[in-house]
């Protein structure tokens, strides 16, 4: 392969996931959560087998396209988990998704140090096949089977995921829970009372034994509340603050600054330590995340991220310290970035938005995410030309510091709280102003 044909084997994946987004909220809601992650399994399998029977360099790009399809429905699981978990414990839970992925990866560079080529094609192909089946055990999402008018699927759901009797009383709170959710009553209500703390009783009271479901289209819903609309202003805020923090940038450009850090040792390795690196913090993010709270997670773990970018571009710049130091900088900002404000605006896009909505807000922020690394990574280059690999990294640095200061004062903290308490957080503020 070219060096053009082995930049298009890299990027290909990005631009398969940027068409498919837009899509995946209709998929979402016409098939449910549980088909929908099946559905979007497939394209891993497809272009895993395309790999598997061909060299031509055309037929594997065009597999790398595909594979990006199933990168765009990835949100799916999001969504997915966000609904089946308690409140209590939804932002560990969520960000369970990403700990499944830094396994995957952790996994497949191990396979790629220790296996020949098709070995790792063949065991990928049977991972992605393995995946699709053992979905199909899951339940249903309760909210998409409400939504479409299955009560008696939805208490069996919830049932299986609470692993209590489908006529227990849990069952019935949370059947009826949903629906207070699902009612397009609900956000007048809210505006009227304002108290998080308060939502459940005064719901139950003002809107009795009587839930309606909404009907209207996704974009509708959007165009008229106002809470969903301020959620996704915040939650695109949040997402492109991150993206300019420069995560994506240190990882594809790891291997150079781990050349000149860590000359010894193989680049494997350093791919390998990495992914633990990312592993770890994940589950550390599971652990902290609802014992914490998003807001103070995300505005210590931007200070902190703040930090190790001002010393790494210092650094790079002037090597003041010895080279093993740029890539404990590395190694600690990609911890710290996994930990805490890497993951919370997923955690944020999987549990502030109305049920109704929460498709279309997913894909619409996914879509952001996928053209905000676009572009990050389009610029980079010209900005080290023009500034130098250290002043980028000062840039880095004050876009951390920012994004700690909007969610100081902008970012609400939705730890524990239901769906109809998170939207009086979004009425509230925006009645204040």
């Amino acid at each position: 392969m070219s060096t053009w044909e082995i930049s298009l084997l890299g990027s290909l994946p990005n631009i398969g996931g940027l068409i498919a987004t837009p899509f995946c909220g209709y998929v979402f809601n016409v098939l449910g959560r549980k088909y929908a992650t099946i559905l979007f399994g497939l394209p891993y399998v497809i272009a895993w087998a395309i790999i598997s029977l061909t060299t031509n360099v055309t037929l594997i790009l065009i597999a790398m396209t595909v594979a990006g399809i199933g990168i765009g429905g990835q949100n799916v699981s999001l969504i997915y988990i966000s609904e089946i978990s308690h409140d209590s414990i939804r932002g560990g839970m969520t960000a369970c998704s990403a700990s499944g992925f830094f396994l995957g990866l952790l996994i497949s560079y191990v396979l790629g140090g220790y296996l020949t080529y098709y070995q790792v094609v063949y065991a990928h192909l049977t991972l992605s096949v393995a995946g699709m089946l053992l979905l199909m055990f899951l339940k249903e999402s309760p909210v998409h089977l409400l939504r479409i008018g299955k009560e008696e699927e939805a208490a069996k759901s919830i049932a299986f995921y609470n692993q209590v009797d489908v006529h227990s009383k849990e069952v019935e709170v949370e059947i009826r829970k949903i629906k207070l959710q699902l009612d397009p009553r609900l956000e007048k209500i809210l505006a009227e009372q304002q108290d998080p703390e308060v939502t459940s009783g005064l719901l139950n009271e003002k809107l009795g034994n009587d839930l309606e479901i909404n009907k209207e289209s996704p974009w509708k819903i959007l165009a008229s509340s106002r809470s969903s609309k301020r959620a996704l202003i915040t939650v695109l805020l949040v997402m492109t603050l991150t993206l300019l923090m420069g995560c994506i940038v240190l990882q594809v450009y790891a291997e150079p600054l781990f050349k000149e850090a860590v000359p010894s040792m193989p680049p494997n390795m350093c791919s390998i330590i990495l992914a633990i690196d990312f592993l770890l913090a994940s589950f550390g993010c599971v652990l902290v995340v609802d014992k914490f709270g998003r807001k103070n997670l995300f505005i210590i773990t931007s200070l902190i991220c703040g930090l190790c970018t001002l010393l790494l571009g210092s650094q790079l710049q002037f090597h003041w310290a010895p080279h093993w130091f740029t890539a404990f900088l590395i190694y600690a900002y990609s911890f710290i970035f996994s930990l805490g404000c890497g993951m919370v605006p997923f955690v944020l896009m999987a549990e502030v938005f109305l049920p109704e909505v929460r498709d279309l807000c997913s894909s619409i922020g996914l879509s952001v995410m996928w053209l905000g690394n676009f572009i990050t990574v389009l610029v980079f280059n010209p900005l080290v030309e023009r500034l130098g690999l250290g002043p980028v990294f000062y840039i880095f640095s004050a876009i951390c510091f920012l994004t700690a200061v909007y969610g100081q004062f902008r970012l609400p903290e939705t730890k524990e709280l239901s769906v109809d308490a998170i939207q009086v957080l979004f009425l509230k503020r925006n009645k204040s102003k």
